[in-house]
């Protein structure tokens, strides 16, 4: 018996492409009953902002066993069989191994990767021919338990206040779940080190002026009731949902760009696979002159640089990270004073 199969007609910048989705009427999301099918159109509908904002970098996909319940695991190189319009380009990892990274180019390549089972799309903050230098400076505002999106609201807003200050145009999407990401388009002539550094500057001069709402603090048990500012989502390999891209949550939501006379709005729960095709169609992309007046992060390693000379010195880098040049040591605090 022939398996189950359909064949949906992609339109791109090479033309129409078809591409055959397997299992269409497998159920991604249980409780909202949506589909292999469903969401492999939402990425057809959304195609061209979808690539806008995540093409054209190394990728990571988010892939799942089954549904978004089940075993997931994460691709990063091409698999075998995929086709000619999928390509890789080789980057180089914190240990310094190096290795070939997915690069999806068209909206045809987005389907494929939902054919894989990916609900959720990963992109590096650099260009495939420029991965050591990110054109995104990226900060992650996290709400920790006892916060939520409505926390986070106020700390975007003056982050971007923030932001200006050091000559940059901020923009912003939902995480997808109760947090918010703040992205700037920066000129791609700085490692990653030096986004990671501007990045903790920013985030020092926003707890500096909302010390009861925001934190810096890497551990958990520091952080209290305030949105956290993650400076380690700046970190080479370190990726965060795209914009546009789905979220393995049970209603089915999207990471989406939204303007800053919308944040005080709109809830995260608005936009899902569901909603934000027809959101494009009447509102359009956000982010659609994201790339057109790039900034520098010199102002904000100058920051870096004044609080160096303050005594503020380099932040914990993530677990799996090799050990860092000035890096304090990596024990919870609590511990650390058990052990004295």
């Amino acid at each position: 018996m022939a398996s189950e199969a359909t064949v949906l007609s992609v339109d791109g910048p090479h033309g129409t492409r078809e591409v055959r989705i397997s299992s269409p009427s497998r159920v991604m999301w249980p409780e909202l009953g949506l589909t292999k099918l469903d969401l492999a159109k939402y990425l057809i509908d959304v195609g061209e902002a979808f690539i806008a904002a995540n093409g054209d970098r190394p990728l990571a996909l988010q892939r799942f066993g089954d549904n978004i319940d089940g075993e997931q695991f994460f691709s990063k190189n091409p698999p075998k069989g995929a086709p000619d319009y999928i390509r890789s380009v080789k980057v180089e990892y914190p240990s310094a191994r190096s290795h070939p990274q997915l690069v999806i180019d068209e909206p045809a390549a987005a389907v494929w990767a939902a054919q894989m089972n990916t609900v959720v799309f990963h992109p590096w903050p650099s260009r495939a021919e420029n991965s050591d230098n990110p054109d995104q400076l990226r900060i992650d505002l996290d709400p920790q338990p006892g916060t939520d999106f409505d926390d986070a609201v106020p700390a975007a807003i003056e982050l971007r206040k923030v932001l200006e200050e050091a000559g940059l145009n901020a923009f912003l999407k939902t995480s997808g779940n109760r947090g918010i990401h703040v992205y700037a388009p920066i000129e791609p002539v700085r490692e990653f080190l030096d986004v990671r550094h501007a990045v903790i500057a920013a985030a020092r001069e926003l707890e500096r002026r909302m010390p009861d709402k925001v934190t810096t603090s890497w551990w958990k048990e520091e952080r209290g009731e305030r949105v956290f500012v993650d400076f380690n989502q700046a970190n080479r390999d370190r990726t965060i949902a795209g914009a546009y891209s789905p979220r393995a949550l049970a209603h089915a939501p999207v990471s989406c760009p939204i303007t800053w006379d919308e944040l005080e709005k709109v809830h995260p729960k608005d936009f899902t696979i569901l909603t934000v095709p027809e959101r494009l169609r009447t509102v359009g992309d956000p982010w659609a002159a994201f790339h057109e007046k790039p900034g520098t992060i010199d102002t904000l390693l100058g920051w870096w640089q004044r609080d160096l000379d303050s005594g503020l010195g380099e932040l914990p880098f993530p677990p799996d990270y090799p050990k860092m040049p000035g890096e304090p040591p990596r024990v919870q605090p609590s511990r650390a004073k058990k052990d004295k």
